[in-house]
């Protein structure tokens, strides 16, 4: 049997789109540099099926890049809610699988069903939205009836939306990340002659500094922490400003302040010898989509502590891969640091890297999107 033309008999075509227009971007280099971590996966399946991806930026044309098909539309009316010249290119390109970026398109959506065949898919991707209330709401359920299936990072992040009432069926409802990581694992000691981190144990904290993610509850805490383990350390990492102001007027009224360094912005592939040289990785999330710096962190086996969230829970594996603590509350957080004393570090280490690789990683990811586009 000739198997090259056994492959392309069962060689799939999927198609990726955004109902979402990125304004500022005129060319497809600055995009796919921008979504590169994203598309990962996607390239592994390329491998194997035909993989297209519709992006809305300002540009118009075509490229093909890692095997991966690129359509740019500048669409005179971008942000709309009868999205037909879209739809009916994606009509055109004949998919067998359509993935929509987003679940706040469901009017956009159930117009694209109407185009399409009923022998293609429709798999949604959730990223971080929360579920619609009102009028709004009841579009999203009905929406629901006619798409195959949504992929999200945490199960229990989609039954809640099945609780909520936007979405019928918890058949529907996938555990896949969005993103995975681009780094890995190598000697600490390496590391560390890059960063000149100091401390032991070493901590990190890579995010923004906005309410959300509670960094006044974690240096409070950490501080509260080092007065019982003055050896240890933590630098932070973060691209937004929200609450440094009050940072400054905290770490500067207090004598333990310098074991806490604010590092400001930096460039993701530094974040490489970063994640190698910490012992362990800290947020204060009160609410995640999923948590990519989380996953990044784990990708090289920095612990993470971090809150006890749906998304977080599946991404350490229900915490076995790190320690939860309850959001905004501060005894558990400095529990979860004293505990970081009487954990076997190696073997948490291990379970990190263990877990990113069987669920968490690109090749993970293309597995998951290829088996749910084949059920």
């Amino acid at each position: 049997m000739d198997y090259g033309i056994l492959h392309f008999l069962v060689a799939m075509h999927f198609v990726f789109v955004s109902y979402n227009y990125t304004p500022g971007i005129n060319s497809p280099g600055e995009w796919i540099n921008r979504i590169k971590f994203y598309i990962r996966p996607l390239e592994l399946v390329a491998e194997n099926h035909v993989v297209t991806r519709i992006e809305q930026i300002d540009y118009e044309g075509y490229c093909l890049h890692n095997n991966i098909q690129y359509y740019f539309r500048k669409l005179k009316t971008p942000r709309t809610y009868f999205p037909r010249r879209l739809n009916q290119f994606v009509k055109h390109l004949n998919p067998d699988i359509v993935f929509v970026h987003g679940t706040h398109y469901p009017l956009q959506i159930l117009q694209l069903r109407l185009l399409l065949p009923k022998s293609v898919k429709i798999i949604v991707q959730h990223h971080a939205e929360q579920p619609f209330n009102g009028f709004k709401k009841y579009i999203q359920r009905f929406a629901s009836y006619y798409i195959d299936a949504y992929l999200f990072a945490a199960r229990d992040l989609g039954l809640f939306w099945v609780k909520q009432g936007n979405i019928h069926s918890a058949e529907k409802i996938k555990e896949v990340m969005e993103v995975s990581s681009p780094f890995y694992p190598f000697k600490k000691v390496i590391a560390l002659e890059k960063t000149n981190a100091t401390g032991s144990p070493i901590f990190l904290w890579v995010g923004r500094l906005n309410a959300n993610k509670d960094p006044l509850l974690v240096i409070k805490t950490f501080l509260q922490f080092v007065k019982l383990k003055p050896s240890a350390r933590l630098y932070m990492f973060y691209h937004t400003s929200e609450l440094l102001k009050e940072i400054h007027a905290l770490l500067n009224n207090e004598p333990d302040g310098k074991a806490i360094t604010m590092m400001g912005a930096i460039a993701n592939e530094a974040l490489l010898y970063w994640y190698n040289s910490a012992d362990y990785f800290i947020l204060g999330s009160h609410y995640e989509g999923s948590g990519t710096a989380v996953c990044e962190a784990m990708s090289c086996g920095c612990i993470p502590v971090i809150t006890d969230i749906l998304s977080f829970r599946a991404l350490t594996d229900n915490g076995k891969c790190g320690l939860l603590y309850e959001p905004g509350n501060n005894r558990a957080l400095l529990s979860a640091l004293q505990q970081t004393d009487k954990i076997n570090v190696e073997e948490k280490r291990q379970a990190c890297i263990d877990y990113y690789h069987s669920e968490l990683s690109s090749e993970a990811i293309a597995q998951k999107i290829k088996h749910i586009a084949t059920e």
